[in-house]
């Protein structure tokens, strides 16, 4: 009887740990696509490195972007998603899809960020730095 429900034990754990493993979280295009835009404003907004490497990893970013943006507009799945996510997606267009708005309106991805967030050249040259 012992051996049996060590037996019946080793099996369950067996099952819970190959069904365990075997679930895999996905990402849809658009959270990929929001991942990497995300990591794109943290290097245009990093204070830590130098204006080299900072331009190289923009560069790497609008690169991936683009293709990320194209995959997010012909991914079939989003079509009649009403999510909230997607809502804002669709709704803010110039903001989610930042690297084909700023092709199309001929301006850097930081100057365009910068532009459709309200942030002015004249507003940033009379910033002060300093704790809030």
């Amino acid at each position: 009887m012992k051996r049996l429900s060590k037996t019946i034990k080793t099996i369950a754990l067996s099952v819970l740990l190959v069904t365990g493993f075997t679930y895999v979280a996905s990402a849809g295009s658009l959270e990929n696509m929001e991942r990497e835009r995300a990591i794109l404003l943290e290097t245009m907004l990093s204070g830590d490195i130098s204006v080299e490497e900072r331009q190289t990893r923009i560069n790497i970013a609008r690169t991936r972007l683009i293709d990320l943006e194209r995959m997010v507009l012909r991914d079939k799945k989003l079509v009649g998603k009403n999510t909230p996510m997607v809502r804002a997606a669709f709704e803010n267009y110039d903001l989610t899809f930042i690297a084909h708005a700023a092709v199309e309106k001929n301006r850097s991805l930081a100057e365009h960020w910068l532009g459709e967030i309200g942030v002015s050249t004249q507003s940033l040259m009379n910033a002060r730095s300093g704790r809030r």
